[in-house]
């Protein structure tokens, strides 16, 4: 059960969509495309709702205008040809295209060497390229989490699960009972020492699985620059944890 509803606050007018489900607590999230979604219990009046989003009136304005921005400067969609940039690790590596009797894929760190039968066949070289990207995730990931995890082994937590995966809106994500972290595909692209941070935010997790002041102390004790390394993140990809 789902309605649209309209409130005013401080010169901002805010359209919002409200759902009622089973819920504890009111839920207010911000979509990429600036929409706006409240979920809420049915015991829960929609006067106290409204109230509630306007208390939020300049984070909703703000989340809705830093949307609209990184949408001026998303990546348009590959073509796969000579000349484009993927980053790996915060470094830049310029694609080159060639025909050649045996499809092929490589780098030497500065370019990525792509050889197909067909350069006309599209859909060949994107499979190629993002197998090889899909390929450097589970590399890069799985030795930095090999890296950091010894700080953990002694806390009792066990080696974690590693899944990869496009994700909209967060870096990572942690299922701490089933012991698997969970890192989005793009984090590849950014600085090696962003991706350790996002790895251990999502170790810590093993120890504190809330977002509290212990979490954060125990972050900070593991890795003092953690503020840092995000905000890098963040002013690198616009994304955020």
């Amino acid at each position: 059960m789902a309605n649209i509803r309209t409130v005013h606050a401080d010169g901002i007018e805010i359209r919002y969509c409200l759902e009622r489900k089973s819920v504890k607590n009111i839920n207010l999230r911000i979509r990429k495309d600036g929409s706006v979604c409240v979920s809420a219990s049915v015991l829960v009046p929609a006067e106290e709702i409204d109230a509630f989003v306007r208390s939020k009136a300049a984070y909703v304005h703000n989340a809705i205008v830093r949307f609209a921005e990184l949408a001026q400067y998303r990546p348009q969609p590959k073509q796969y040809v000579s000349g484009e940039t993927f980053y790996i690790q915060g470094r830049g590596i310029r694609l080159k295209l060639s025909k050649a009797p045996k499809d092929s894929i490589a780098s030497d760190g500065v370019f990525l060497y792509l050889a197909v039968r067909d350069p006309n066949d599209f859909e060949k070289r994107r499979r190629m390229v993002n197998k090889y990207l899909d390929q450097q995730c589970k590399t890069v990931f799985s030795e930095i989490i090999g890296e950091l995890y010894p700080m953990f082994q002694k806390y009792g937590v066990e080696m974690p699960t590693l899944r990869i995966r496009d994700m909209e809106t967060r870096w990572g994500s942690c299922l701490v009972k089933k012991g698997i972290v969970t890192l989005n595909k793009r984090l590849l692209e950014a600085p090696r020492n962003c991706i350790e941070y996002v790895v251990m935010h999502e170790l810590c997790h093993f120890i504190y699985p809330n977002h509290s002041k212990q979490f954060y102390g125990f972050l900070a004790m593991l890795m003092p620059d953690w503020k840092e390394r995000k905000q890098l993140l963040n002013k690198t990809a616009g994304f955020w944890l």
